[in-house]
């Protein structure tokens, strides 16, 4: 069986080739926000080669104004990089500029005499920081140049999402990738599954035998996943007006959670078994039928309120978004895996915007006890739950019951909980371990072609009731009061579990 190394940011990782990282929209925020953060700290421990190159394509500045940004970028917005004068010194040796339009022929041109051969190899991986729209034209744009083609290194190409913002855009998407690239060069990154607690779930169902007997219909009533924020859209509102919550987190991150708690054991730990049992979850999933998704989703929309005693406004008066906007800032679901060992167990999946705290979990309800041999005048037993917190505070508690001390038969909620990292050190960011398993070839934390198109197929039916709505249900910011959640929740054991309560 081969196993999946996710290196220890206190140590050196496995040995990796250098290669030359392309980013198109070198200038953007996301290339400052994460992506050189990300670089900085895989070369000072060792899980970015120092021959790599690093090579960004922008337009309407020179390389000193770039790389000025960058510097500025990464002391503003990621201070835990601990950044000094000798690390930007090295890193910036490391950097070239491509400036030039993506829709101009000479770009590519230029592009293809920057990538340099190290130790043997013109490995690239190019990164698309850009909008999707793009990526067609930079795919046929690296195609014309010959930049597609591995007989001189491997050429990998990462695309952020949304992958689609349908099943038919989805489809036109992949094949305008795949008609200029093999689909084993094509990196469909999603960074919540790059989140180390998200890749430890699979070490803790597959490598702990006392939860295999469990973790079926016969004994689990039903599972959350919920990624809850306390921040507004910040400064995304054209991206955001367009997406909604339900495209935004459900059909992408949450639903790729869903597929890992699911999952069948693969036959082995290869990014193609891993992705092969992932899409079985998929093709398994009841249908949304029009006359049940009232019944089976919420949507909302956060109004003004206080977090954490400030004043936030409504999601209508942030910067960019209509007045009259109907876009979901909140959104639940409740799913149903029709298969041998999930039938009949729902799976509700629930994101939010300004909502009190932010923190992300997986709760695994499992029955109530069949016979209730404490039933005295105090609290009765309650269903156990397993939860594994993504974030914050990652690790895994289990709540059980046990009995109050003293001349009692009377019951107490128990705690036990693990901490992912026990003795404080630090977690990798999630864009250092993807970019690091793009550069090693591991597509296993990468949606495949397929799982894009079979998300969206199960999503479009929602997006087709929705499509026209004219009004939402509101609620306000920094409460939990939201209409319709326990609704949502009907017949399952304790209702809705409240994040961090």
């Amino acid at each position: 069986m081969t196993e999946k190394k996710i290196p220890d940011k206190q140590c050196l990782g496995d040995p990796i080739e250098p290669a030359n990282i392309v980013i198109f929209g070198a200038a953007g925020d996301l290339t400052k926000r994460k992506l050189v953060p990300a670089l900085l700290k895989m070369l000072r421990c060792g899980l970015l080669h120092p021959k790599s190159k690093v090579i960004g394509l922008f337009k309407g500045r020179t390389e000193s104004d770039w790389l000025e940004s960058l510097y500025q970028g990464v002391r503003a917005y990621a201070p835990e990089v601990n950044l000094d004068d000798g690390q930007w010194q090295t890193f910036k040796t490391m950097c070239k500029a491509v400036p030039g339009d993506l829709r101009d022929n000479a770009t590519y041109d230029g592009l293809k005499d920057a990538l340099e051969t190290i130790d043997g190899h013109r490995n690239a991986m190019f990164y698309c920081a850009v909008p999707p729209q793009w990526y067609a034209t930079i795919t046929t744009g690296l195609k014309r140049v010959g930049l597609t083609d591995e007989t001189d290194g491997f050429r990998r190409l990462v695309i952020e999402k949304p992958f689609g913002m349908d099943l038919e855009s989805a489809k036109k998407l992949n094949g305008e990738l795949q008609a200029s690239l093999d689909e084993s060069q094509i990196y469909r990154i999603d960074h919540y599954l790059g989140k180390e607690s998200v890749q430890n779930l699979l070490v803790y169902r597959f490598s702990n035998s006392i939860l295999e007997p469990l973790w079926n219909r016969n004994f689990i009533d039903h599972i959350q996943i919920s990624a809850a924020e306390s921040i507004g859209i910040e400064y995304r509102a054209n991206y955001y007006e367009k997406s909604g919550a339900l495209r935004d987190m459900i059909q992408s991150h949450l639903m790729q959670v869903m597929t890992l708690v699911a999952m069948e054991p693969p036959v082995e730990f290869t990014a193609d078994a891993v992705r092969d049992e992932k899409i079985k979850v998929l093709r398994a999933v009841r249908p949304f039928e029009k006359e049940n998704i009232k019944k089976q989703t919420i949507a909302a929309q956060y109004s003004a309120g206080k977090i954490d005693g400030e004043a936030v406004k409504s999601y209508v008066a942030e910067e960019g978004v209509s007045p009259e906007s109907a876009t979901e800032t909140l959104v639940g679901a409740r799913f149903y895996i029709d298969n041998w060992r999930w039938q009949g167990v729902p799976f509700v999946l629930w994101t939010g915007k300004r909502l009190p705290r932010r923190v992300s979990e997986i709760v695994i309800r499992f029955r109530k006890p069949p016979f209730n041999l404490f039933d005295t005048e105090g609290n009765p037993p309650l269903a156990n739950a397993l939860v594994f917190r993504v974030h914050p505070d990652e690790g895994i508690s289990l709540r059980m019951n046990a009995k109050l001390p003293g001349l009692t038969t009377d019951i107490k909620r128990s705690v036990m909980h693990a901490p992912y990292s026990e003795d404080g050190g630090d977690i990798s960011d999630a864009y250092e371990v993807l970019l690091h398993d793009v550069l090693s070839g591991d597509a296993t934390l990468f949606s495949r072609a397929d799982e894009v198109e079979e998300s969206w197929q199960i999503i479009d039916p929602i997006l087709q009731a929705w499509k026209d709505k004219l009004s939402i249900n509101r609620y306000q910011a920094g409460t939990w009061e939201i209409e319709g959640m326990e609704e949502l929740f009907e017949g399952c054991e304790l209702g809705w579990h409240k994040p961090g309560h």
